[in-house]
């Protein structure tokens, strides 16, 4: 599955942006699907996993209490709303796919990566 993420931006320390991910071809209703994130000379780090019916949510602590994830296998999309957004939160964002049903954070274990939006929140 290729996996397209937009809705990145500029954005003011504490503003928002909603982030979207969309699929070509392939339904998403059957994967589990998260969010990660490479900052600027930084490894790519996981940020929002939700699972294939949305029962379920799971965020990094950076993410926690900000960030919400979730998915709408209707229109085939999953989306990530950012809130109080920090300069830290600066990065290229990337939705992936697992089918890896236990809690996984590893880049490893998604695919489908695409070529992310950039998130670039100024102070």
């Amino acid at each position: 599955v290729q996996l397209q993420a937009s809705g990145g931006g500029l954005v003011q320390a504490g503003g928002s942006l909603r982030l979207s991910c969309a699929a070509s071809g392939r339904t998403l209703s059957g994967y589990v699907m998260a969010w990660f994130r490479q900052g600027p000379g930084k490894e790519r780090e996981f940020v929002a996993r939700i699972t294939r019916n949305s029962g379920a949510t799971y965020y990094a602590d950076s993410a926690k209490g900000r960030f919400t994830i979730s998915r709408s296998n209707i229109k085939n999309a999953v989306y990530l709303q950012m809130n109080s957004l920090k300069p830290e939160d600066t990065a290229l964002y990337f939705c992936a796919a697992t089918t890896v049903v236990g809690l996984t954070t590893t880049p490893t274990q998604y695919f489908g990566w695409g070529q992310g939006t950039q998130v670039t929140v100024s102070s």
